[in-house]
Order: C-alpha cells, then structure tokens, then sequence
C-alpha cells in the first residue's frame, strides 16, 4: 500500500510539473530583446491553461493549445531597459533584467566562434576594459540532431561583457557588437551559434536539402542511431589502437625527457619549420624536440611564459623536465605558463614530444617561439635537436558526425526560430572550399532557407568573405580558395546582403588569422549600409561591376567605390589577363576614375581578367578611398550582383 501511495505522489508531482509554465532558454535573465518591432514571447505549460505577461503595468494573456504551447505578441518596444518580464500560469516565472536593443545571431565555423582568449594577448587592453552591460551574449551549445528539429535549447544564458566573461565571447561578435553600441547606443544581444569545421549543408534543413541530393541522401543515412553509434565506436577503437601502439612503441617516453638525458647523438634541425624538410622526411608518429638555453640569474626562481607557436599536430612540453602542457590539436596556439620552481641560473632544457599523424608535421613558421619572464626573453628560434620516438603510418581519417547535412539546423538554428532578430552576421566557407561551384548554389539556398523558416522577411544577412591563406604563389594559378571567394561575391545578388572583404586581413600560415577587430568592423560598416539603412555610408570595398575589351585593354567598371579607387602602395598589383587559351599572365594596371584599365604585353587580344585570384594574394591593393578593399573576382562569367 506504500508503494502505491508513493507512486501516486510521484505521478500527480510529475503532472504539476508539466502544468508549470515553462520559458525558452532564450528568454531567461538577462535578455536582450529585439526593439522595434512585435515580439514573440512562447513557451510552454498544460494544455488549455491562461497564461499572462505582465510588463509595465500593463497585462497580456494567451491560452495553450492542445499540444500545451503558447505565444504571447508584445507590441514593439523602443531601445531600453532593465525590465522585468513576469509569465504567470499555475505558477510564476519572473523573467529579470532585461534590455531592449538589437539581437544579431552569429554563426558559421571556426572563425565566426574564435573567442577572444584566443585573441587575449593581440587585445589585452580591449579586454581590460570590456565592462558594458549592454553587449550580451548567448552562447548556444554544440549540438546536433539529424531526426528532429528541436524547439528549445539544452543549456545557455545571457551574459553581459565584462573582463572575465568577454573572454568567452566570439570575437568578430564582440568587435562587431563595439562598433555598432558605439554608433548607436543601444544594446546588443549576440546569439552565438557556431561550430568550428562546419560545412554550410550542416546548417540548412532538411528540406532546404533537396535541390542537393548528394547532401540529402546523407542526411536520411545518417538518421540512423546505430549506424551513428557504429561509426563512432569504430573511430574510436581505431583511435585508441593507434595511440597506444604509438605510446608503446615511443623509446623516448620516460627517459628522453629529463634534463640529464644524453641528445649529443641526435640529428640538429631549424625550427620553426617542417621537419620532413631537413633529414627525418615526412614522418607519422612520434619526434622528441630538445633544446638547451641559458637562463640569467635574473629570470631564474620566477615564473614566466612559454610560447612555441603552432605545432602539427600535439604536444607535450616539459622544462627542465617538469611537464609544463600540453596541446591535442594543430590549431591553438602555444601558451604555456610555468611557476618560480621550473627555471635555474645557467643551462637549463626545454624537451617538445610532437605527435604528427598525419601529412607534414611543424613547427609553424612566422609564429611567436621565446620564453619569456617578465619582460625579459629569451627567443628559441634556431638550432634544436631531434629524434624519432616511434615511427608509424598515417592515422586513419576519422568521420566527424557534427558536421553532417541538417545537424546543426536542427539543434542549435530551430529553437531560434520565434526569437524576433535584426539580422545574421556569417563567417564560414572554409569548408566548402572543396567545391566551390556548388557553394554558388548553397549559399544562397541557405539564407533563403533561414528567411522562410524566421518569417521576418529578408532580414539583413552579413557574410564575409575569405581572408587570404596559404603560401603565395609566384604566377598566377588556379585557386579553390579564390572561386570559392567568387562565390561569396556572386551571392551579394541575394537581396538585402552585404560582404565583407578580407583578403587583406589573413596569415599564410593561419586558417584563424588573428585580427578579429577589422573583421567586426568591416561587418558593422555594412550593418550601418544595409541594416540601419544610413545613407552616406559606404558599406565596403569596391566591388566589379563590368569591363569591356578595347583593342588589347580590359576597362574595369566598378561599384561601391566611396570617395574614389586608390592604390595601397605604388602601382596596382595581382591583376591578371588570359586571351582566348585562357593562359593568365600578370598584367599592368591603372586607375583611372571609378575604373581600372588593365592590359599586358604578352596578351594582344585579351578576353578574361582576374584581379586577387589565389589562395593568398599577398600585395594586392586596389582599394576605395574609405580604405576598404576590393573583392578578387574573375570576369570569365559575367558576376551578377546587386
């Protein structure tokens, strides 16, 4: 009889609970609310219940429907706040501190989620003073659901920037929400919704899928738990196997590490660089790292700084033998600290274990190598000593679920979908680059996707455009980084989008350039142009318009021109022309009004001209007078834009 009374609590406690009004993650403290226009408040409770809003003495009331949904319309609402939103039902739900301004939902990949730690040291004095409480974000986690669109977040809150917490913020976001609160002086609420590596087709639904068969057969495929569970047991053992017959096999591990070990017989290499230049060849596996250094009195017995830049692909770092970090991956940065036990007056040791598995394990070169205490350095750029732990073969590829079709829709876009926004700011595309004709179709399918599912109208879209990366070639070639840059030109046919060009702000040996600020501003200039509709503002670079062929000359029409073109520098470089083999030659430039005029003396009868056509068109310097530069591009199809 017990037990039965207990499960009867049970099941009316649980029954209580479902009737409780329940509210989106995104509106919870701390909220910043799109100003302006009707919003949308919903949530949840028990079917047929009243719910009311109360808000500045005024009262708004709705009813669930048979599924226990509701939605409350609040009129707009101008610029403003903190309020206090409070839903009532069965129960109460006080919503507190809440801003009305402009919310910008922020998403791509690797480069739209960078935060600004990544970025502390480059923006020390930015994050120092980054107390406002009217730039929020939401971060939403990463999550994916390849069955279901869901209508509500796991976890997530507002947070307003402050030092510590800004650290967490994405920083082409933040750089992006300063430019405009200065502008502007209203809140800004950035919905942080990005996931590193992610391909587009990974951010559309299902149905925006279907002109794309190839992506949506992988969806259906991959709506299949098991198979999902099979993959990632299999990645796993495989993991595992190769790691631990890395580990067993290392002759270093345990020895090669500790300051007295014997590397007078180990081959000498320059680092930075790629090891499989000098004697080691392209070797997988294991390479320990050593490295003697001179320590003055003066930074002895103090704790410091280690920076090794970027190492393919992990590392185990140790000083004088003390495990000092480690890194599992090729993309941070190394940034090490240590404590007043590790240095001593006189020769001490730094000893790099790298696990390379798979291409062409480095030290990336141009990056920051020293150790440093105070403000005094020492650099370790130059001779080390090296020998193979373990060799091995390749590690198998793995498969990244996250990033298949639909997946991120569905758990980190659709539960978005009833919160009112100004508009998306967008940084991805280096995963496509694998297939940039088919991004000319995808992107664009993507922001029509996300309009019809947002039902507000072509609200603005801001991308931008790929920065330069990779080594610079001497001549000019063919690029998959540049047509996919092409591609991203070609999409501003969209109504009611912008680009925002960064050919100039990347590094050849960085996929996550470091200069995040260029990249928020360069955003928030076209958000002034195209979202808040300011006349007189140029809202980026130049941008090819047409060209026509005289005699053995192309004339360059462009748009967006401000002030006037200029050049950055002397003459006008990275202009190429083809004839009819469509063989591309550099070619002459000049400028001449709102129009360059290109020609080359290896080519009398032109009929193509590129300009910035490469993965890294290091010099190139057409610009407006504004100082934000042109677009590469390429004329061999007309480019429609508007």
């Amino acid at each position: 009889m017990i037990r039965y009374t207990f499960c009867f609590i049970l099941i009316l406690q649980a029954g209580l609970l479902a009737g409780e009004v329940k509210l989106p993650r995104l509106i919870s403290d701390g909220a910043v609310l799109q100003r302006n226009v009707e919003l949308k408040l919903w949530g949840w409770a028990s079917a047929g219940e009243k719910i009311e809003l109360s808000f500045r003495d005024k009262k708004f009331s709705t009813q669930t429907n048979s599924s226990g949904e509701w939605m409350i319309k609040l009129p707009p609402q101008p610029a403003g706040g903190p309020f206090t939103l409070v839903f009532s039902g069965t129960n109460k739900v006080a919503v507190n501190n809440v801003l009305f301004g402009d919310v910008w939902v922020c998403s791509g990949q690797s480069n739209m989620e960078l935060t600004m730690e990544r970025v502390k040291e480059k923006y020390s004095k930015v994050i120092e003073t980054a107390a406002n409480d009217h730039i929020r974000q939401f971060l939403v986690a990463d999550k994916y659901d390849f069955n279901k669109e869901h209508n509500d977040l796991d976890a997530g809150n507002w947070v307003a920037a402050t030092p510590a917490a800004v650290l967490d913020f994405s920083a082409v976001a933040y750089f992006f929400a300063c430019e405009l609160y200065q502008k502007y002086k209203v809140p800004v609420g950035l919905i942080n919704a990005a996931l590193g590596g992610s391909p587009a087709e990974a951010w559309m639904s299902e149905d925006a899928l279907v002109p794309f068969p190839d992506y949506y057969r992988e969806l259906q495929r991959f709506k299949n738990d098991k198979l999902i569970a099979e993959i990632e047991t299999h990645d796993r053992s495989t993991s595992a196997k190769w790691y631990n017959e890395l580990n067993t096999k290392d002759v270093g591990t345990g020895k090669w590490n500790k300051p007295e070990w014997n590397d007078s017989q180990w081959n000498k290499v320059n680092l930075p660089g790629y090891w499989a230049d000098d004697q080691s060849g392209e070797q997988n596996g294991s390479v320990w790292f050593r490295k003697k250094i001179e320590i003055p009195a003066s930074m002895a017995g103090k704790p410091g700084r280690l920076w090794l830049g970027r190492i393919v692909d992990s590392d185990s770092v140790f000083i004088n033998g003390k495990f000092t970090g480690t890194t599992g991956y090729q993309y941070p940065p190394r940034r090490y600290s240590f404590g007043a036990d590790v240095l001593k007056p006189g020769e001490n040791i730094i000893t790099v274990r790298v696990i390379s598995n798979a291409g062409r394990g480095s030290f990336v070169p141009d990056k920051p190598y020293y150790i440093a205490v105070g403000a005094d350095t020492i650099d370790l750029k130059g001779e080390w000593r090296f020998s193979i732990g373990a060799a091995m073969p390749p590690l198998p590829g793995q498969t990244i679920v996250r990033w298949k079709p639909a997946g991120l829709f569905n758990r980190m876009i659709a539960p978005l979908l009833n919160c009112s926004i100004k508009g998306v700011i967008w940084y991805q595309g280096e995963s496509n680059v694998r297939n940039p004709m088919e991004y000319e179709k995808l992107f664009p399918t993507l922001i029509h996707n996300w309009r019809e599912r947002w039902k507000q109208g072509d609200f603005p879209f801001l991308y931008v455009q790929l920065a330069n990366f990779l080594e610079a070639k001497p001549n000019p070639t063919e690029s998959s980084w540049a047509a996919l840059r092409q591609a991203q030109l070609k999409t501003l046919s969209v109504n009611n989008t912008a680009m925002a060009v960064a050919i100039d702000l990347g590094e050849w040996n960085d996929i996550h350039p470091l200069n995040k600020a260029d990249v928020g501003k360069r955003l928030a200039i076209a958000a002034q142009k195209i979202a808040y509709n300011e006349p007189n503002v140029i809202g980026g670079g130049p941008l090819y318009q047409s060209h026509e062929v005289k005699g053995n000359k192309i004339i360059i029409q462009f748009k967006q021109t401000g002030g006037g073109l200029v050049t950055k520098g002397d003459a006008l470089k990275y202009f190429a022309i083809a004839g009819a083999d469509k063989k591309f030659v550099w070619a002459q430039a000049t400028i001449e009004g709102n129009k360059v005029v290109v020609w080359g003396e290896q080519v009398d009868k032109p009929v193509a001209v590129r300009y910035a056509w490469a993965d890294n068109p290091e010099g190139a310097n057409l610009y407006n007078k504004e100082g934000l530069p042109a677009s590469p591009f390429s004329t061999e199809d007309q480019i429609q834009s508007k």
